[in-house]
């Protein structure tokens, strides 16, 4: 693996894709719903919307807004803006009209493009004018024939689509008149803005991070670095996952991104959720070679009993990532798939990747690798001084994937960057003499007891090994004598566990202040659209 990457010979994102166009015209560069699409048909496609965005006079910079779960028309609308020389705004499809209404007010967004299924919830706040044109796409349009049925049965059959009624162009509409129009490829460059992508919002509210096409390039090209050893001078196609949303930034660079550059075809899954669907889909395909997820989409499969027919012997590399992946979960997932889950790391603000364990790992290490190519990893403490090996402290990051700054917040981007230009995470984190660095938990998430620091993922940890638990997560509580308290949220499994069990296996597994001193019961735990579980939900119940 090289020390430093090269992004000399591209001056964009966009010249990056347009180099898989020509490479791989004939191949599958994506299957939905068993439909297909090439490199040569997304090239048209995406140059078609990037056409009919230059017919709206937009101002240089403009940004547009896309709100798909993983379909065609999400990939089409989103390279299709950064050919046009727009910026994209990824925009989670379970948005609240609450959510949608600060996203797009604060990124300014002049176009929304979206799918009709979540229409319903722009319409609650379309008389505010936000936006100066909506472009709506139907769930089976960009899958031919079958696109057709898909839609009678959105529609009639299984009602996925709330009424709505606003003016707006058909997605269908405007790739017309673009392919009509004509495409003039703008003059892009390595630091003009690519995305704002906007942070999960874990701990306050959602900022608008500022990729700009070297960032994005600089990370492609980092991962694809990590990643080429294992591939071995690899000839066939490759086939990436893609079961997280790509609004998300995990599985637009890893995924999306890095998947063409490789030429790969992209297997897109709309509703992962859907667990019973979509472990349907990875019986059928047992060519898939590359698998990123989070913790709670794996232990979602493993739990089910039809997991254990599905059979991936081409799979090279688990990747897990968005948020700690638990041994308990990457013990059984390995047992069951034969390949370890290799953990990584990265935020919204560093386009993601920051570090990643190898492909080459044989079991599940706990630690989440050591810094990707170009990359430069402090640990800090409190004080801004470097913490000796194996102590925690902040975990801040130097690199070219490292964001240009918060949209429009020029306070909190001087706050999070350090005079010498490293990225302040708010994660804390351990590194050992040999350079590798393991998650602790979020600054903000740490629980002090009577002047104990407590991290709740040890705490999750141990109480997740459990019979019976699901799932859990902790907070802290204010408390008069103590500062605060341990309290765990639990997902049970068996009916039959108690409160005075979950407190008799804490008080054998850990010391008195890092024991939860209250329990509550759940059935559901609060989640983000990649799954990671919203400790701030939990605190506000």
């Amino acid at each position: 693996v090289p020390h430093e990457i090269d992004l000399a010979g591209y001056s964009s994102i966009a010249d990056l894709i347009e180099d898989s166009f020509k490479n791989y015209p004939n191949r599958i560069a994506m299957e939905s719903m068993g439909y297909t699409i090439s490199y040569r048909q997304l090239d048209i496609l995406s140059k078609d919307f990037a056409a009919y965005l230059q017919t709206l006079g937009l101002e240089a910079g403009s940004r547009i807004a896309i709100m798909f779960p993983n379909v065609p028309q999400y990939l089409i609308a989103m390279l299709g803006t950064l050919r046009a020389g727009f910026v994209v705004v990824n925009i989670n499809p379970l948005y609240t009209a609450r959510e949608l209404e600060h996203q797009l007010q604060d990124s300014g967004a002049s176009i929304l493009v979206m799918l009709e299924n979540f229409a319903h919830v722009y319409q609650e706040i379309a008389n505010l004018g936000l936006i100066k044109k909506v472009i709506v796409s139907s769930l089976g349009e960009s899958l031919g024939p079958k696109g057709v049925i898909i839609n009678l049965i959105a529609r009639h059959i299984k009602k996925l689509i709330p009424h709505w009624n606003f003016p707006c162009v058909k997605l269908n509409q405007a790739l017309k008149i673009g392919s009509g129009h004509g495409f003039t490829k703008p003059n892009l460059r390595q630091d003009g803005i690519a995305f704002l992508q906007y942070t999960g919002g874990t701990t306050g509210v959602s900022k608008g991070a500022v990729l700009l096409h070297r960032n994005i390039l600089a990370n492609i090209i980092q991962i694809e670095s990590w990643l080429n050893p294992a591939l071995k001078n690899r000839q066939q196609q490759l086939v990436f996952l893609c079961a997280l949303p790509m609004t998300h930034i995990f599985a637009l660079t890893a995924c999306g991104l890095l998947g063409m550059r490789k030429g790969a075809k992209l297997l897109l899954v709309a509703n992962p959720r859907d667990i019973t669907g979509f472990i349907k889909l990875l019986i059928k395909h047992p060519d898939i070679n590359i698998f990123p997820g989070v913790n709670t989409l794996f232990h979602a499969l493993i739990h089910r009993p039809e997991f254990k027919r599905v059979r991936l012997p081409n799979l090279l590399v688990t990747i897990g990532g968005g948020m700690a992946v638990q041994k308990k979960t990457a013990e059984l997932w390995q047992k069951m798939m034969g390949v370890p889950i290799a953990q990584g790391y990265g935020l919204s603000e560093t386009s993601p990747v920051v570090c990643v364990n190898t492909p080459f790992v044989k079991e599940f290490t706990g630690s989440i690798g050591m810094p990707v190519p170009g990359t430069d990893v402090l640990i800090l403490g409190d004080d801004g001084i470097e913490v000796p090996f194996g102590s925690p402290g902040e975990i801040c990051i130097k690199g070219p994937q490292v964001m240009a700054g918060y949209w429009n917040r020029p306070d909190e981007t001087a706050q999070s960057i350090t005079p010498e230009g490293y990225f302040k995470s708010g994660d804390i984190g351990i590194m050992n003499p040999d350079g590798f660095v393991q998650i602790v938990d979020r600054k903000k998430d740490m629980i002090v007891v009577a002047g104990y620091k407590v991290f709740p993922n040890e705490i999750e940890e141990v109480i997740s090994q459990i019979p019976g638990v699901r799932e859990c997560a902790v907070i802290g509580l204010s408390h008069r004598k103590l500062g605060e308290i341990v309290k765990a949220y639990i997902v049970k499994d068996k009916p039959e566990l108690t409160e005075a069990q979950v407190i008799q296996y804490c008080k054998e597994q850990m010391t008195s202040y890092k024991r939860p001193r209250k329990i509550a019961f759940i059935t559901e735990m609060p989640k983000s659209n990649v799954g990671k579980i919203l400790r701030r939900h939990l605190r506000d119940l």
